[in-house]
């Protein structure tokens, strides 16, 4: 094994969760890409270990089979997410929303007898049956065993929650005979990953439907693997990546200043993009900061200290939004489709003011192409700007990088001025 090719099968992505925030992570793999050209690096899948979470599942996968052309497998990322729609999501016309969102809302306000009476439990706020469809034809099971057949991808792995036991569950594949680790409330479980691991670890608490998953030969509803997830780098470090790529789906810090807030009570939909923030950004954050002490203290350790603990260091580069995407948010939010922006503004969601009032919600919602190219574009421009610090973390070589002016991406092509 040549040393390119072992310092590559080294090296982990993880990939974070958030709903149409994902759209981030699309921009962020594309200005990859054209880095490692620039540096006229090789060719081979920069990312042998894949890990991802929710919607970061889902790009996981797809670049997971397609790691034997990581730059095609991008570009194809990059068409889907930016001309999306949340048709292809969710059900979004106004007789589908009556049919589940309207419904779901009477449960709260009218109560469970009348929905028994009916035998008419609605699951959840969306139907995302779309989606399901969008994955059948993007991500095949089969073609991730010939990537790991062929060397070109050592494992991937998917989370999600499971609502019967309160475990967080990582089900993983991988090349190499890895066994499965046991921690607090979390174990990961070897299996082949199906579009079914997929829709359970994208199932955002209420608004999609959990999904039944095979478990120690016993059927349990999982969701979003986000929940009561208190380690997302964990699994990329367990499948053997000794250096890794995170790339979340908020910002890391919060700018210095004073951020305008309004006096009034909150509105359900603030509360409820709070919530789903804490579920989808905090543990990131927190995991980076453990990981990082512990690389600080491995370092004051004496070389013999080191060599007699399990714990090795591990260097992490994160790429984070460097603007708040709520706010980018605010300003999409009639890029919705009627029925939904309906439905949200009687939550409280609109696209008003600083952040707009309720804008976190819609953020993880707005699978819409004005919002993901704008995401798309922040992410590539996020990455560029860093473009020294990913050719070393890879050690590509940066003398090789042209440095003439970037040609504009079609987000800002497509959107100057006149």
């Amino acid at each position: 094994m040549d040393t390119a090719q072992g310092a590559r099968s080294t090296t982990g992505l993880v990939l974070t969760g958030g709903g149409a925030r994902a759209a981030y992570q699309v921009g962020v793999l594309g200005a990859i890409a054209q880095i490692r050209r620039d540096c006229a690096a090789a060719p081979s899948n920069p990312f042998p270990v894949i890990t991802g979470t929710s919607a970061g599942a889902i790009n996981a996968a797809v670049l997971a089979c397609g790691s034997d052309d990581f730059d095609g497998t991008a570009a194809a990322l990059h068409d889907v997410w930016w001309n999306f729609s949340a048709e292809q999501v969710y059900r979004a016309d106004a007789f589908k929303m009556v049919r589940t969102g309207a419904r779901w809302m009477t449960m709260f306000t009218i109560g469970w007898a009348i929905t028994r009476w009916r035998r008419a439990r609605p699951r959840s706020l969306l139907d995302n049956a779309p989606l399901q469809e969008l994955l059948t034809r993007m991500v095949q099971p089969q073609r991730l065993q010939a990537m790991m057949n062929e060397g070109h991808l050592d494992a991937l792995a998917v989370t999600a929650s499971s609502y019967g036991s309160g475990r967080h569950v990582t089900f993983y594949d991988a090349r190499q005979d890895i066994v499965p680790w046991t921690r607090s409330q979390r174990i990961a479980v070897r299996e082949r990953v199906t579009v079914a691991h997929l829709l359970a670890s994208s199932a955002i608490p209420f608004v999609f439907p959990a999904m039944s998953l095979g478990l120690h030969g016993q059927s349990e509803y999982f969701g979003d693997g986000s929940m009561r997830q208190s380690a997302p780098i964990s699994p990329a470090i367990h499948l053997g990546a000794k250096r890794i790529l995170v790339i979340g789906a908020g910002r890391m810090h919060e700018p210095p200043g004073q951020r305008v807030v309004s006096a009034d009570y909150p509105s359900p939909a603030q509360i409820a993009g709070h919530a789903l923030s804490s579920i989808f950004l905090d543990a990131l954050a927190f995991d980076v900061e453990r990981l990082r002490r512990i690389n600080a203290t491995l370092a004051l350790l004496p070389e013999a200290a080191r060599a007699a603990t399990a714990l090795r260091p591990i260097e992490v580069l994160v790429i984070a939004p460097s603007q708040r995407l709520d706010d980018i948010a605010a300003r999409h939010v009639q890029s919705l489709p009627p029925a939904v922006r309906a439905m949200l503004r009687g939550v409280g969601v609109s696209g008003e003011g600083q952040g707009g009032r309720g804008a976190a919600l819609a953020s993880y919602l707005l699978f819409e192409a004005p919002y993901t190219r704008e995401l798309i574009a922040l992410g590539a421009a996020d990455t560029l700007a860093r473009r020294d610090a990913v050719a070393d973390f890879f050690g590509w070589d940066r003398r090789a990088q042209r440095r003439s002016v970037p040609e504009p991406s079609t987000f800002e092509r497509d959107n100057r001025p006149g």
